[in-house]
């Protein structure tokens, strides 16, 4: 795989300080089996459209999670991490066992991740630059994974003034945001539709593992 013979060549590429990009990551064989177990997932924890806080505007991407706790927002309570999905009341799914084993191979970090969020873009679909900071434990990174069509992601540094670089990112590609960079700013400023034949249909699937709580503590799992 590309990200490999980059490795062994001891160049891996770096967004910004602390964001390692890790082109090829997965290969074709194991994209399939892992969007298989994205719609395993999906059956038993349906996707819903997220809301923003206070205003309600529904956002342009459709979401579930899986993992001991899965992040949802909303109008009236706003971001956060629960137990249960928000719709069927029902325990997220438990995270496929491909994805710990991603996890334990990319993000240097001695626990597992209790959160792995799914987000599916249409071909119009966009995600403004923010930052992932709900969780307690910033001392994990955010590892993501890209399957699908390729999209346009940016990010920057961690003040939202700061300068910003694009990349674009292919089926199989996965991000790890970690130390300095675990905090940047990001988004995805578009979709290119066709640019893969991975999925049943137009759009591209991004998988976020996420550690949420510190280890030890009491709400850690």
């Amino acid at each position: 795989m590309l990200w490999r013979a980059m490795r062994e060549s001891g160049f891996v590429p770096t967004l910004s300080e602390g964001v390692r990009h890790l082109p090829g990551f997965l290969d074709r064989a194991a994209q399939e089996a892992l969007v298989e177990a994205v719609r395993a997932v999906v059956r038993e924890a349906p996707l819903f459209v997220p809301v923003m806080p206070r205003t309600g505007k529904e956002m342009s991407v459709r979401m579930t999670n899986c993992g001991s706790l899965g992040w949802v927002t909303d109008k009236e309570r706003g971001y956060r991490y629960q137990e249960v999905h928000p719709i069927t009341g029902k325990p997220w799914p438990a995270i496929p066992e491909s994805l710990l084993a991603l996890w334990a191979d990319t993000a240097g970090y001695p626990a597992p991740p209790q959160a792995c969020l799914v987000n599916f873009y249409t071909e119009t679909a966009r995600m403004g630059v923010h930052q992932d900071r709900d969780e307690d434990e910033f001392a994990a990174p955010v590892v993501s994974v890209s399957l699908g069509d390729s999209c346009l992601f940016r990010i920057g540094g961690t003040r939202r003034g700061d300068k910003t670089v694009s990349v674009k990112l292919q089926s199989g590609d996965v991000v790890v945001m970690g130390g300095a960079g675990r905090l940047a700013y990001h988004g995805v400023d578009r979709i290119y539709p066709g640019t893969s034949t991975l999925l049943r249909s137009p759009g591209r699937i991004n998988l976020t593992l996420r550690r949420v709580t510190k280890p030890g503590s009491d709400a850690a799992t």
